[in-house]
């Protein structure tokens, strides 16, 4: 099998062109994964759930202070997920644990409907729902892709995890569209409906791993046979690895930086006088280079170095954090600066499932990026916490610019002490 280093020429710079062969054999593996990424249960509940706080609020009189701790308890159920998933994969096999997973889940979004009375039912439902869909998170479908891609694994990583913006266009208008037509279980019943009708029969009839089936093309079983290379670190090794951890904080750094932007964006610029409708017009952009920045770095970690394509990206986002501080209520400079930013949120995570494969490779991936998926996701967790003590300490945006400035720039500089690819055994 051909690796990352053998596939790159002694100038030490791949080929600019496009190989199509891989998208020719695994194109299904890569639809799969799309689907699986737009209706998992992170995008689907994390895009949809904008939409159904104020019908929330006029069944049940909770107020949206205390609809918004949902997410978390989301994110908490899917730390514990992503450590399960990755041992049950290895087990069970990915096909069998995703349809498993897609099932639980279409039943959970049901049972959310029953949600009543008390405001911790819809909290012990988030978490639910996170265990419910373990088989949809990330780590399934980056997983799927790294078996099937290996000169375009950084593409086909960046247009997989394109699913999650897919899901920010979609969810919002379609869950609003329902909920206001019907009723506020419209939209989980909405979300069920998603799992189970576009999800489940392309896991059942396309995803194939090590073992296609006997109706797949030969070139498709031949390919996938020759893809797939399970050497690389156990997940003891993983865990005693300097560089797996190294890569750990830098990427946790990165994502609370990146949410701390996300998530106060358009305050700040409210802070500073500008209006609501514009505040959003401006943040919109951010979509814009997050799509961008993700296809782009996808394209170039397979030709060049990923950890310095990432220091390169994450600085231009530290240099975006820097605008935020300088240019007041300039809205060009400020569409400048949101652009900047997103083009590091964009390649985030497809640096991680790249880094993971590469640096530790396919044997344990599933457990190795499902514990720094947990880590990752744990950070999102708990910088909300920590903004809002800053802004609470400082009364300005200026603490958490900094802040953010800082995660910029020490994220890539752990990157780049990981040093060149492992050359395979």
């Amino acid at each position: 099998m051909q690796t990352a280093e053998s596939s790159i020429p002694a100038s030490g710079v791949a080929s600019a062109a496009l190989d199509l062969t891989e998208f020719k054999l695994g194109w299904r593996a890569l639809l799969v994964a799309i689907v699986g990424v737009t209706t998992s249960v992170n995008a689907t509940l994390l895009y949809g759930f904008g939409s159904m706080v104020v019908p929330l609020e006029k069944a049940f009189g909770w107020t949206a202070a205390q609809l918004q701790p949902a997410i978390a308890f989301l994110f908490l159920g899917a730390i514990i997920s992503s450590q399960v998933v990755g041992w049950l994969n290895k087990r069970f096999g990915i096909r069998r644990v995703t349809l498993f997973s897609l099932v639980t889940l279409a039943c959970g979004f049901l049972l959310l409907t029953q949600i009543g009375g008390s405001i911790w039912t819809l909290y012990l439902g988030f978490t639910l729902i996170a265990w419910a869909g373990f088989g949809t998170l990330q780590v399934t479908w980056t997983h799927l892709i790294n078996l099937w891609f290996e000169r375009n694994r950084g593409l086909a990583l960046a247009l997989t995890l394109s699913g999650t913006g897919i899901a920010a266009i979609v969810m919002p208008p379609l869950i609003t569209t329902v909920t206001q037509k019907w009723n506020w279980q419209a939209g989980f019943i909405t979300m069920a409906l998603m799992a189970t009708v576009l999800a489940i029969p392309l896991v059942f009839f396309w995803m194939t791993t090590a073992a296609p089936g006997k109706k797949a093309h030969p070139e498709a079983v031949k390919s996938a046979a020759k893809l797939i290379d399970l050497s690389g670190l156990t997940f003891r090794e993983g865990c005693r690895s300097r560089k797996f951890w190294a890569c750990n904080v830098a990427l946790t750094l990165a994502v609370s930086a990146i949410l701390g932007i996300v998530t106060n964006g358009v305050p700040l610029m409210r802070f500073r006088g500008i209006s609501a409708i514009e505040a959003s017009q401006i943040f919109s952009s951010f979509g814009i280079s997050l799509i961008l920045g993700r296809v782009v770095v996808g394209y170039l970690v397979d030709r060049l170095w990923a950890p310095g394509v990432a220091a390169v990206t994450l600085a231009l986002s530290a240099l975006g954090c820097v605008l935020f501080g300088m240019v007041g209520s300039n809205v060009p400079l400020l569409i400048g600066a949101t652009l900047l930013v997103g083009i590091g949120a964009g390649a985030e995570f497809d640096l991680a499932a790249y880094l993971v494969s590469r640096y530790f490779g396919l044997r344990d991936y599933g457990r190795l990026f499902g514990l720094h998926l947990g880590l990752i996701t744990a950070g999102a967790a708990a910088s909300p916490i920590l903004f809002g003590a800053m802004f609470k300490m400082t009364g300005s945006y200026t603490a958490l610019l900094s802040y953010c400035t800082a995660c910029f720039i020490i994220g890539p500089l752990l990157l780049l002490t990981l040093g060149r690819y492992p050359a395979p055994k």
